[in-house]
């Protein structure tokens, strides 16, 4: 297990992605995958409020409700998981206003079935609202025991830093950060929001951390194939000369290993500075035995510089 930031929370080393649950998994196989995910030995579970608001038909919080009506299904188990939720995009309940913050939770709360949510993010920045407001609101969150730790999505490191300096150590100091970061999307995160980790003690929870499923090594041409995943537009993207160039290199480290690419590409997320658990969703289950190898897998430093080089 690892432990995030400064908080108490211990978790597997890979999060499972909710970003899919009501989207391209349904709630009997959302619930097969989150029983695998527990029975391999991992507890760390991310969703966010407006999951998955952009499918026809969905209104937002239909993953929280998945997961909510899968602990209340599995007596037990949310003492065993450590649950990570978002506000700010949720279609009623945008924004970061003391009130709108207050409204989600207690909608996330009641979807997830559960009195207190582990690790919660504010999941944008939103600058029409004073950032001590949004910092007081979270340390009261937590004060009151219905947060047990605070954590940002998609902030700058300047905002970042400026949450840290008004939080100045107290109950509304968050302990992770959550950025777009993978093998062929680095340079901001490195540059910028890694030093703004380091400096101040938090934890990265990378999420696209796959690449929109590129770094699977399913997608090596600039076509999406017929009858792909909705999300392949974005992952065939990243098909460029270099891009495959970094996938031939995660096909001779997966073959040494006798493991897939996704292990490996999350894997070398989990040997980055700061980073505690990469973030990765599973559409079905026999995918989740590759997230699980990933927590566990150990590359050699000559392994990571050669992924690393190869991904620039």
């Amino acid at each position: 297990m690892a432990r995030i930031g400064h908080s108490e929370l211990d978790v597997f080393p890979i999060g499972l992605g909710g970003n899919v649950f009501g989207f391209t998994a349904d709630r009997d196989t959302s619930f097969h995958i989150l029983d695998a995910w527990v029975a391999g030995g991992a507890n760390f579970i991310d969703t966010s409020d407006s999951y998955s608001a952009w499918v026809p038909g969905n209104h937002g919080g239909e993953s929280e409700t998945i997961i909510g009506e899968w602990l209340a299904a599995r007596p037990g188990t949310r003492d065993r998981v450590v649950i990570a939720t978002k506000v700010a995009q949720h279609p009623e309940h945008r924004g970061l206003a003391p009130d709108n913050i207050r409204a989600a939770i207690t909608a996330s709360l009641s979807r997830l079935g559960t009195d207190h949510i582990d690790l919660y993010y504010a999941h944008e920045d939103d600058p029409s609202v004073p950032l001590a407001d949004v910092v007081s609101t979270f340390g009261s969150l937590v004060t009151e025991g219905v947060v047990r730790a605070v954590a940002v999505s998609n902030f700058s490191a300047e905002r970042i830093e400026e949450w840290v300096r008004i939080a100045d150590g107290g109950p509304g100091a968050p302990v992770a950060i959550q950025p777009h970061y993978n093998l062929v999307h680095r340079d901001e995160v490195e540059t910028s929001i890694i030093p703004v980790a380091q400096r101040h003690g938090l934890s990265l929870v990378p999420y696209f951390g796959l690449a929109k499923g590129f770094l699977t090594g399913k997608y090596r041409s600039a076509e999406v194939p017929a009858g792909a995943s909705p999300r392949a537009a974005g992952a065939v993207a990243y098909a460029t000369p270099q891009g495959l160039g970094l996938l031939d290199v995660l096909d001779g480290v997966a073959e040494v290993h006798g493991v897939s690419l996704a292990t490996v590409a999350l894997a070398w997320l989990r040997h980055r500075p700061t980073v505690v658990a990469p973030l990765a969703s599973a559409s079905r289950v026999a995918q989740v035995a590759d997230l699980l190898a990933a927590g566990r897998l150990e590359l050699t430093q000559a392994e990571v510089e050669a992924l690393a080089h190869a991904g620039r």
